[in-house]
């Protein structure tokens, strides 16, 4: 395991976010992304009726909607193990193969470091 502390200021910062979501939001998933411009975009799961949307897809379809073009890195914080296929083609769509996709534990422990292709 590599600790939260163990990466640079900017990803701990969307870990940081990802993580508050989870909490302040009771989801089972939080989620940041920064973009190209360093503008970040943090959110949950989505679980309605009608949509599903998991913490990180939900956090790219934001930065999307926001006029976003690219993505520098994306967090994941969950009870996960790794990062599914989708988030990371989510990721992959915008940011290209070689995105950072972080995912990290509750507490936020790095769990790991994917890139997104």
């Amino acid at each position: 395991m590599t600790e939260s502390t163990d990466l640079g200021p900017e990803d701990r910062k969307i870990v940081t976010l990802a993580r508050s979501v989870r909490a302040r939001n009771a989801v089972p998933e939080g989620a940041a992304v920064r973009d190209e411009t360093g503008r970040t975009y943090a959110a949950g799961t989505v679980a309605l009726e009608s949509l599903k949307l998991s913490a990180l897809q939900t956090a790219v379809a934001m930065a999307v909607a926001s006029g976003a073009t690219s993505l520098e890195a994306a967090a994941v914080v969950s009870e996960s193990a790794t990062a599914s296929d989708a988030d990371r083609a989510a990721v992959r769509d915008l940011g290209g193969p070689d995105t950072p996709v972080l995912l990290a534990g509750p507490d936020g422990t790095l769990r790991s470091r994917v890139a997104a292709g």
